[in-house]
């Protein structure tokens, strides 16, 4: 039986907090002060190196809240366009960034940024991007929530080795939806994410467009990241519990300046590990889209809560506002994270309408299975499991007939440690059926790739697998589990 001690060690935590450090080594570590461990072996694989957790002090770092406006990603041109496909490059480098006021962080960049360029795609027509790998460890891409060749997919064993490049392509096929990248190299995906490989990818098709939500100035993605710091203003990458930081868009604690009018925000959660649960104070916030997409019709929250790698879509009017109001984004737990100011009164011919835009139907499965998350926390170093084995590339876990529909039962097996999961599919998206039994939730709604299942809970999805084959992964999205090998792999087959 685990002892409490090794409990508090490991880092659990009740559900909403960040759930397990990697590897911290001897018991007893000082809070703060984490010990080093050697990478843990997960395989025969070579590749498969998860990154030791850092032993330096960590502070919070001083700075007057509020003093910085939030940036917008700066969104990126094709460098050609050619009848097949808009054509982009990205260099994956090392850099710095003021991710707190009046201090240089060191970080890892998609194009040079903490926060990516955006990428705005449309329906139906093709992009590839040629990804340069300008640091000197191997990293690679994965689209989050694109219905892309496996290929193009960013396998975790899938590497772009220092100095080497790899042109991924997206034939985005799929319908409008706020989608992100990010690192996904087995072992070390975790590290560069949480040190700054992500950005946008934003999806756009007619049916969307014609509906005239806010758009161009007043469509802005946000995206939500959490960091801890030593001294020196460096990032650690130690106890995600400890990552007291938020970061919007690359920014601690920005303010915003608004018009008084509509805006869409497209929030992404891109911490490692974590869950939100955002308000305005009691003003509404109206849901539009979540993981892939528009719903059916605007839903009235004045709550917003999801977990690492969901997104959700909202429409904020500020129009009724005064020039001078101040209206503070909130998390539960974290307090204040952003200020909207409303500076002006600006025109605004958008709209919130009544019907967005209908889900397709689920078509009959052929098929029921039961994906369990869980650790196994007797050796030496935690080890995550995915229905009772660790990740192993050369494993084919479920074969699936291309063009079938499947149920799958997603089990966290983690009920008596308090461990959170987020489970996320590859390839493509799948509809919320139930929880235990009961209707889904309100944070279920739509077409989803990525879902929170608590400790000791079920919920079952219906995903349908149509266009591609080969190996694709599935793994709990917070990265510190899937590090250490909370993943496994299907395949698509004739």
């Amino acid at each position: 039986m685990l002892q409490r001690r090794t409990m508090l060690t490991i880092g659990a935590t009740a559900v909403g907090g960040a759930a397990l450090a990697p590897v911290l080594g001897r018991l007893g570590a000082a809070a703060g002060e984490l010990p080093a461990a050697p990478p843990a072996d997960h395989s025969a694989h070579a590749n498969h190196q998860a990154t030791a957790l850092e032993t330096r002090v960590t502070v919070a770092p001083e700075f007057v809240p509020f003093s910085v406006r939030m940036p917008v990603p700066r969104e990126l041109a094709p460098k050609r366009r050619t009848r097949a496909a808009d054509e982009y490059e990205v260099d994956i480098t090392a850099t710095t960034a003021e991710l707190v006021p009046g201090i240089q962080t060191p970080v890892f960049a998609y194009g040079g940024s903490f926060v990516g360029p955006t990428i705005r795609a449309k329906t139906g027509r093709p992009v590839a991007v040629t990804f340069r790998n300008r640091l000197d460890r191997e990293a690679n891409v994965h689209l989050h929530g694109g219905h892309v060749p496996a290929t193009s997919d960013g396998h975790p064993m899938d590497l772009i080795a220092p100095g080497a490049a790899k042109r991924y392509e997206y034939p985005n096929s799929q319908r409008g939806a706020t989608l992100w990248y990010h690192d996904h190299s087995h072992g070390t995906e975790s590290e560069n994410v949480y040190r700054g490989l992500h950005g946008f990818y934003l999806i756009e098709d007619d049916a969307e467009r014609h509906l005239n939500l806010p758009r161009g100035a007043y469509d802005v993605p946000i995206m939500l990241t959490s960091a801890q710091f030593d001294e020196t203003g460096a990032m650690v990458y130690g106890n995600p519990g400890l990552r007291t930081t938020i970061l919007l868009n690359g920014k601690a604690q920005p303010h915003f300046p608004v018009a008084a009018r509509k805006y869409r925000f497209r929030l992404l959660n891109a911490t490692n590990e974590g869950v939100f649960r955002l308000s305005l104070g009691g003003a509404p916030l109206t849901q539009v889209g979540t993981d892939q997409g528009l719903l059916p019709a605007p839903v009235p929250r004045t709550e917003i809560k999801f977990g690492s790698g969901e997104r959700v879509d909202v429409v904020v009017d500020f129009s009724g506002l005064p020039v001078g109001t101040q209206l503070m984004l909130t998390d539960a737990t974290s307090g204040g994270l952003l200020r909207f100011d409303v500076t002006q009164r600006a025109h605004d011919d958008s709209r919130l309408p009544q019907v967005l835009r209908p889900l397709p139907p689920v078509p009959p499965a052929v098929r029921e299975r039961e994906v369990v998350l869980s650790f196994d926390l007797a050796g030496p170093m935690p080890q995550g499991l995915v229905n009772g084995q660790t990740y192993d590339p050369d494993r084919v876990d479920f074969q699936i007939k291309e063009g079938t529909t499947e149920i799958w039962r997603i089990v966290n097996g983690d009920g008596g440690f308090g461990f959170l999961h987020n489970f996320h599919l590859h390839l493509t998206n799948f509809r919320v059926l139930d929880r235990d039994g009961v209707p889904p939730s309100i944070d279920d709604l739509g077409l989803k790739d990525t879902v929170s299942v608590p400790p000791g809970t079920s919920v079952r999805v219906a995903a349908t697998f149509a266009g591609f084959l080969g190996r694709y992964a599935y793994h709990c999205h917070f990265l510190e589990h899937s590090s250490v090998g909370m993943m496994a792999q299907m395949e698509i087959v004739p």
